[in-house]
Parts: C-alpha cells; structure tokens; sequence
C-alpha cells in the first residue's frame, strides 16, 4: 500500500483522515464500508460497519504496526483460553496497512447498555493476571512512558516552554520508577486497565477490549488506573473503589510505589490528550489545565475524562 507523508507519521491524523483509510481498508479486506459509524476517536479511530458486525480499528501510523500484530495475537491466545476478550474477525487477513495505517477488523460486542462495574474490573483483571502465556507468544515488558516522546515531540498548539517542561518531567519521572521495589511477580498486563476496556454484553458477559498494550509485566501497572482515578482525580467513587479492591483483593495505595506509578499515568493522560487538540477547543483547553497540573503535584487535579 501506499505511505502517505502526514498519514504515516501519525501527525495530522484526524476523523476525516481516519474515515478515509477506513474506507480504504474495507474495500482491500471485501468489506462494506459505507455508513460506517465513528464510534471512538482516541488513540485509535474506531468505526462500526453498518453492513456487518464488525468494529474496524484504524491506527496513527506505522510506528504502531508491531502493537497491533501483537495485539492480534494476543485476542487469538485468550480466545484459546476461553478467556473473555475481544475477538478478531478470522477471515479477514490482519492487519490490513493502508497509507501507513494498520487496521484490524473485531467482532462487534453488542453492548448491553450498561458500563461495566469496578468489581467486575477488579474480578476480570485478577483472573488474568493469573494466566501463564505460551510460549511461543512473544510479549514485551511493560513501556512506562508509552509514546509520550514522540507526543511530545509532534504535539501541535502547546508552547516550547511546556515541551521543555515535559522533557524535563519524563526524565524525572524515569529516574523516580528505577527507584521503586515491586512487590509482585511478572505475569500478562493489559496495560490499559480501566472500566472502557471492558464491555458487557447484551447476555451479561465481559469481554475485555483494546489489547494493544498487553505485556507481560508487574500487575501493578493494572491497578494503578483505578487508584488513581480515586485517589487522584476523583472520578471513582469510594464505592466504587471498594468494590474493585474487593474483586482484585489488594489496594494499591498501600503500596509505597503508588504515588510514582500515579505520576507517570498523569503524564502519560497528559501527552495523550495533546495529540488531539485538533479536533476542538474544549480538548486544548483540558490539555491547558493538565499541564498545570503537572507543574504542581500538590494541586487539585480538576480534570475533566476523555
């Protein structure tokens, strides 16, 4: 397939852009893609196909063609398992590469239209943490910092005095997690952790989603989406939260570690929302009050989800 300039970077990567190599992508793989449905613009442009069941996923660019293979992967072994997760469509060749973008093509979860509970998080994370993957299943250590650098770099609309900032901030950050002492053995991570990626479905069961970040790693990194979303942000209640830590069995902010492991998912929030500040003023504001947030751990975090 072709490599677009702006496209294969992942800079300028847009809904319009996306929808574009949606389109494409479905005509490569024998799909309809017309009246396709944007369900999700984030780190990935999601849409549902109105002719069949399935969610097509259109990725920033090439840097992410190895998450993606993995990602994969990594549904086909948990299918094998029998462990609820997102599945693959298997007669569709995987991934398709389109301007740069790797697409992949899932079966659509008809959702039940509820969100699931934090227990459930809790429950679903517990049971995976205990699975030992294959052998021939190659999964890397858990990437603290994610694609924070090359945010950083391409971000548009923030100043270079927040650029330096935030070089500055990785760097301290990294050298505060070598400092830490886990706890916990190393075994699968999703690496994305919270109550979006996992879904109910219409006869009650979960299905986790987005696997792209799936590792083999401590479970710490799980756990601390949870914690932080109470302890910090707020958006947890103690209920909530209760109920997690009942599911799990373990709360994380018992953990010395907590408050660095909390950091780093802040910047990493952070450097994830400035790739999006195109798509509206309401997203370069939020950024503006994150990054204020960053330069003052003390300060409230008034954050507003995305």
């Amino acid at each position: 397939m072709a490599s677009g300039s702006d496209l294969g970077s992942g800079a300028g990567f847009t809904s319009a852009s996306a929808a574009r190599v949606m389109a494409s992508a479905c005509r490569a793989a024998g799909l309809d893609g017309k009246g396709a449905e944007l369900i999700r613009f984030g780190e990935n442009a999601l849409y549902r196909l109105a002719a069949a069941p399935v969610v097509v996923r259109v990725a920033r660019g090439p840097a992410y063609l190895a998450s993606v293979r993995r990602e994969v992967a990594v549904s086909r072994w948990l299918a094998g398992e029998g462990f609820a997760a997102v599945r693959v469509v298997e007669d569709v060749e995987q991934p398709v590469v389109v301007e740069g973008h790797p697409v992949t093509f899932w079966h659509l979860i008809e959702d039940a239209g509820r969100s699931a509970s934090y227990g459930e998080l809790g429950a679903v994370l517990r049971e995976l943490h205990g699975l030992v993957p294959p052998d021939g299943l190659e999964l890397p250590g858990f990437d603290a910092f994610g694609r924070a650098d090359r945010r950083i770099e391409l971000a548009e609309g923030i100043s270079e005095d927040d650029r330096v900032f935030l070089r500055k901030r990785r760097r301290e950050l990294a050298d505060r997690l070598a400092g830490l002492a886990f706890d916990s053995g190393r075994g699968p991570v999703h690496g994305d952790a919270h109550t979006d990626n996992l879904m109910v479905d219409r006869r009650g069961r979960l299905h986790l989603i987005d696997l792209e970040n799936f590792c083999v790693d401590r479970p710490e990194w799980d756990l601390v989406v949870a914690a932080h979303e109470y302890d910090r942000l707020g958006w947890v209640s103690g209920e909530q939260y209760a109920a997690f830590v009942g599911g799990y069995g373990r709360d994380l902010r018992e953990w010395p570690g907590f408050g660095v492991l909390a950091a780093i998912q802040e910047f990493k929030m952070t450097t994830w929302l400035m790739q999006n500040v195109a798509e509206g003023q309401h997203v370069a504001d939020e950024v503006k009050v994150r990054l204020a947030s960053l330069r003052d751990d003390d300060a409230p975090r008034n954050w507003q989800p995305y």
